[in-house]
């Protein structure tokens, strides 16, 4: 069954776990990362950006995209997500909005008139962890629920950045997603592109450009109308 970008980062949202303890990466060229991370984690508030996400299924051979812009904003000791998706690259016709704040989320299909509620479960963190997966989240975060391996550096939209490549400790996890490369931006605290794999040999490869930081974010274009 043919799966959305939406519908795939709500079921993220409900299987994603948090587990172990952090630890210090042995490879110094990692650690320098995560710590930067680490650094840009605590200035981080914002962030803003054009989406694109094509996902792969091996079944059918078909690759099918969606677009949108999605926000992420520091929300108290937490982080609240919103998102739009639109019918096609023109962005003119609103397909869905997917709002999570506060371990809840919900998603209203526009063109159905449907509006779905979803929980990230009794452990916030667990959310928490994947929202801040590629925008402030920090290098401790990530040490926390991946076995993290430094792939090497890229340069996307002129921006520098670096591929990690993240395998879930937590065994549920892995079941939804074998892995994921994220190209980060240490800088900032942000990803530039995420690739998740499936055990199916699915992939869904995210692209986030124009990407604007810790800037006012008008929230009220991503409520559901």
């Amino acid at each position: 069954m043919r799966r959305t970008h939406s519908t795939a980062l709500a079921a993220l949202i409900l299987t994603f776990t948090t587990t172990g303890t952090a630890h210090a990466a042995t490879d110094p060229a990692l650690d320098k990362v995560l710590r930067q991370l680490d650094a840009a984690s605590a200035t981080f508030k914002s962030a803003e950006a054009d989406l694109q996400v094509d996902f792969y299924e091996k079944v059918v051979r078909e690759t099918t995209h969606q677009y949108g812009t999605i926000y992420f904003k520091k929300a108290g000791s937490g982080t609240e997500m919103g998102t739009i998706l639109f019918t096609g690259a023109d962005k003119k016709t609103v397909q869905k909005y997917l709002h999570f704040a506060d371990g809840k989320g919900d998603m209203y299909d526009a063109i159905a008139k449907k509006d779905t509620a979803f929980s990230g479960g009794q452990n916030k963190a667990r959310s928490e962890s994947f929202l801040t997966l590629g925008f402030g989240g920090s290098g401790k975060d990530l040490e926390k629920a991946w076995t993290i391996k430094l792939v090497g550096t890229d340069t996307i939209a002129g921006v520098a950045t670096t591929e990690l490549d993240l395998t879930p400790k937590d065994p549920s996890v892995a079941e939804t997603f074998t892995h994921i490369q994220v190209w980060f931006d240490p800088a900032r605290s942000v990803s530039m592109k995420q690739v998740y794999f499936t055990p199916e040999g699915d992939t869904r490869t995210s692209f986030y450009t124009n990407i604007r930081t810790n800037a006012p974010v008008d929230t009220k274009k991503y409520a559901k109308r």
